[in-house]
């Protein structure tokens, strides 16, 4: 079959590779759907020793298909089931997992491989974090689970109420599903971005109230004018740029919640007011990936249409496409691309 093939940073390939077999407890689905991610272009652009520990191997993690072989063991699906299938599984049995944590498992097993014709998923993701699809969410729509289910998480550390406010710094993929999530419970949301293509885009989903950052001097100022000098009750930092961390803190009102969601590189640092941490009671929490719950949950919202990010697909590809795709991404002039293999 055909795939792309991560060789390293700055290395990706359109190469045959064998079309995949089950073991025993693995399944094989057809990949109808994947979706392009930020995160993609940044591992491409510097590789990743967790989620890419090993090299060569098939890039791409937002998927959907149908599976079309299973291996010896396998109840929970059959041949021609539609699915979704999550980018890692958790083990189950460490302390974070049997908290209700398990985004934060300690031997967290991701999978790569959603930009190939076909992908063999591994026994603990066949058990753990495979979700059969209802009828009526096409691929293209269910693909959007993974990243849907990492912005509920966000969301959910905030502990997002009827009535917020709540600001998301940064406009990209996960900051309009981040900002639909608020939305969808009723809070009044503020989406900060940079005046370009990929803003005008965001606009025009009408997601929530659009602050072009370019336009003012002060962000901060600009957030608290717009809240009548309180400030919002949530911020959320959607950008991974340690300068943006820093405003998501300053323009949170007394008593409100930081969400960092957005990863810096390893090593920075930001800067804080304590007096403003302390005295306003501010909570600072850490937002990292998704569990099975939320994956299926994520299912859920799609299928109900709830929620439904079919505006954020601006660009339609092939398999052989993806290395121009994330080009795109990285100069600001993409959202999502469908890759239909």
């Amino acid at each position: 079959m055909r795939a792309q093939v991560f060789h390293g940073p700055g290395d990706l390939r359109f190469e045959d590779v064998p079309w995949p077999t089950p073991g025993p407890g693995e399944i094989v689905v057809k990949i109808e759907a994947a979706l392009t991610c930020g995160t993609d272009v940044k591992v491409l652009r510097r590789g990743h020793p967790v989620m890419i520990p090993h090299v060569p191997t098939v890039f791409g993690h937002e998927l959907a298909g149908t599976v079309t072989a299973v291996g010896a063991g396998v109840a929970t699906v059959r041949e021609g089931d539609r699915v979704v299938a999550a980018n890692s599984a958790p083990c189950g049995a460490c302390p974070p997992c049997l908290s209700g944590r398990a985004n934060l498992c300690e031997d967290l097993l991701f999978v790569n491989g959603a930009y190939g014709q076909a992908i063999a998923l591994p026994r603990r993701l066949v058990s753990r974090n495979v979700v059969t699809l209802p009828s009526n969410v096409p691929a293209r729509r269910a693909a959007f689970a993974e990243p849907l289910a990492c912005a509920l998480l966000g969301i959910e550390r905030a502990r997002v109420e009827s009535g917020q406010t709540v600001a998301v710094f940064g406009h990209g993929p996960l900051g309009c599903l981040l900002a639909m999530v608020a939305a969808s419970r009723k809070a009044r949301v503020i989406i900060i971005g940079k005046a370009g293509w990929r803003f005008s885009q965001v606009q025009g989903l009408r997601i929530g109230e659009c602050l072009d950052a370019t336009t003012t001097a002060d962000v901060v100022a600009e957030v608290k004018q717009l809240t009548r000098g309180r400030g919002a009750d949530v911020t959320v930092d959607a950008t991974g740029v340690p300068e943006v961390w820093e405003q998501a803190v300053a323009a949170t009102g007394r008593g409100g919640t930081v969400v960092f969601f957005g990863g810096c590189a390893p090593g920075t640092t930001v800067r804080l007011d304590t007096r403003q941490v302390h005295y306003d009671e501010l909570t600072l929490v850490g937002a990292f990936h998704h569990t099975p719950d939320l994956i299926r949950r994520a299912v859920d919202l799609l299928e109900s249409e709830t929620l439904d990010p079919d505006g954020l697909v601006t660009h339609r590809m092939g398999l052989a496409d993806v290395g121009r795709a994330l080009d795109l991404m990285s100069r600001g002039e993409a959202l999502k691309v469908l890759i239909e293999p």
